[in-house]
């Protein structure tokens, strides 16, 4: 009896303890964060990470780094059909708006995001203008200028026209290229990415206006002028064999056209900061590139705004654990080290204030920061406007085809105007009939 007795205490005294005991590893929490790569940023994020989850037992983010353009085009049909990740590394801001995290009530301090962060970006990430909720941030900031191939310009003996003019036009510089690839031999002048983010810049520059007085993109009217110029001038240098026709409409020699800069088949390649590292790796000393000011015109000297963010979905089961992660990587020193191991223009303007050290010895890599951070002063109010406008992608998507339609000779210019501004006119419909 007594050994019965002692039993059944037992068995109660285990029982008590398995209820007072956790099961080892019950209370883990793991945060899955979709991530891609333009350079090297994702090594810097993954030590980031490491120091988060060593200051914080219990919590791991796990990164699932996918090809920038699965994305792009993936994610969001994944996040409307239930599947969220917990976070993500995004373009689209606006795309995915209303089903992100509002972390206002998880953040311990919400002036880390309102506060850093230029209001149209942090807007970018809401519903529309009754929506006050803090979803994302940006961590980065791209610009976009020329790239240049100093070495060329070198053996040509021409002199570069920022060098020897205090506001080169993109005439002054098209005569310069010119000169250049006639005494080197280089069988293209000047390439620019096939995509309507890249081609804005120069359309700004020549007096593009983008948006009407309401905020809608308008691009077939007496403010398009400029945008109608530069695709004359890009098709003239398509036509007369200066600039590789394939970036625009498919096959040649190399997939994108860095690889015509890196390969050394153009003296200037048009594209953005981002660019940065990937040159670093590919020319290394085969030649002298450099970054060049954007040139000037009616519309001034602008660059075109760009830049990933970081948001979180409200599909999450771990809303508190996401919102650690998100104000550990806004803090201004952890972004900073981000930025300045990531060599990437920081977007928080406390980071900003606390001043960069990008973490280089390239000489190459410090110059070409320093020359996309003197662009930002000159940007149009609008160059920074389009990136986080509700419709960016809608322009994007619809002017890299009607131009390419338009440089193939299968839609005359003002077809191909018209035929983009009714493809953003039925983007806008259709947002604004998914809004009601």
């Amino acid at each position: 009896m007594k050994k019965r007795l002692i039993a059944v205490v037992l068995l109660v005294l285990v029982s008590m303890l398995v209820g007072i005991i956790p099961t080892a590893g019950q209370d883990d929490v793991e945060i899955r964060f979709v991530w891609y790569n333009d350079g090297a940023e994702g090594d810097v994020m993954r030590e980031l990470l490491d120091e988060f989850e060593a200051a914080n037992p219990g919590i791991t983010v796990t990164m699932d780094v996918l090809p920038y353009g699965t994305v792009r085009d993936n994610l969001r049909v994944q996040v409307e059909a239930g599947e969220a990740p917990d976070m993500a590394r995004i373009t689209d801001f606006a795309g995915s708006a209303g089903f992100y995290l509002d972390l206002t009530e998880y953040l311990s301090d919400t002036a880390l995001m309102t506060e850093n962060f230029n209001a149209a970006i942090i807007d970018a990430f809401r519903t529309g203008p009754e929506d006050e909720g803090l979803y994302g941030f940006p961590d980065q900031l791209s610009v976009t200028a020329p790239f240049v191939n100093a070495t060329l310009f070198e053996q040509a003996g021409v002199d570069m026209p920022h060098t020897v003019m205090d506001e080169p036009t993109w005439d002054d510089w098209f005569t310069a290229l010119d000169e250049v690839a006639e005494a080197t031999g280089t069988p293209y002048t000047f390439a620019i990415d096939n995509r309507g983010h890249r081609f804005a810049a120069p359309a700004m520059i020549y007096g593009t206006e983008f948006f009407d007085e309401d905020g809608n993109f308008s691009l077939n009217d007496e403010d398009d002028a400029g945008y109608r110029e530069f695709a004359v001038i890009l098709n003239d240098l398509l036509e007369s064999g200066k600039s590789p026709a394939e970036i625009w409409l498919g096959g040649g020699q190399f997939q994108s056209a860095d690889e015509y800069f890196s390969n050394v088949q153009t003296v200037m390649y048009y594209s953005g900061s981002w660019q940065i590292s990937n040159f670093a790796g590919t020319v290394g000393d085969d030649f002298e590139w450099i970054v060049v000011p954007n040139p000037y015109g009616e519309g001034g000297s602008t660059g075109m705004a760009g830049g990933a963010g970081i948001v979180s979905y409200a599909q999450t089961a771990h809303p508190e654990e996401v919102a650690m992660v998100m104000e550990f990587l806004m803090t201004p020193e952890n972004y900073k080290f981000y930025s300045e191991n990531s060599l990437l223009i920081p977007a928080n303007t406390a980071v900003v204030e606390l001043g960069i050290d990008f973490q280089t010895d390239d000489e190459a890599i410090g110059a070409a920061l320093t020359a996309f951070a003197n662009e930002v002063p000159k940007f149009q109010d609008q160059a920074l406007a389009i990136n986080p406008h509700p419709l960016a992608f809608a322009y994007y998507d619809a002017s890299n085809v009607r131009l390419a339609q338009y440089f193939a000779g299968e839609l005359t210019l003002d077809e191909a105007m018209e035929q983009l501004q009714a493809d953003l006119d039925a983007a806008r419909e259709n947002m604004m009939e998914e809004a009601s």
